[in-house]
């Protein structure tokens, strides 16, 4: 596995992550750092363990001292998680959630203002 490769796998899983959770930024290492928070712990330290080995590719010295087998297992498991994620479903349970939460406060300004209304003798 050349250098070439191992920067290949980075693209593609950054390519991924762009277009499935949403992820913008240049490059694997600045996808994780600002949408991170949307993969699982697990994966996330996958697709870190990639944009490391990324990074280290560059150099020849370096790049004897990594761990194929290790990294393209990391790309198999961020590549299984990532084709997975179905953005819609993450949408629908965004809209849902604020739907709820707006149910919440029609509830309470509707409880609010019969609470005025009976303190003020309206009611």
């Amino acid at each position: 596995m050349g250098a070439g490769s191992v920067q290949q796998m980075a693209e593609r899983i950054a390519e991924l992550m762009e277009e499935r959770l949403g992820v913008r930024g240049n490059g694997l290492a600045d996808k994780l750092r600002r949408g991170g928070r949307k993969l699982p712990a697990r994966v996330r330290a996958e697709a870190e363990l990639l944009a490391e080995a990324a990074a280290q590719a560059d150099n020849p010295k370096l790049l004897a001292r990594l761990d194929h087998a290790r990294i393209a297992r990391a790309y198999d498991q961020c590549l299984k998680h990532l084709r997975r994620a179905r953005i819609w479903e993450r949408r629908a349970d965004a809209v849902l959630s604020l739907a709820g939460r707006l149910a919440l406060i029609v509830i309470a300004v509707a409880a609010l203002a019969l609470g005025l209304a009976w303190w003020r003798g309206v009611l």
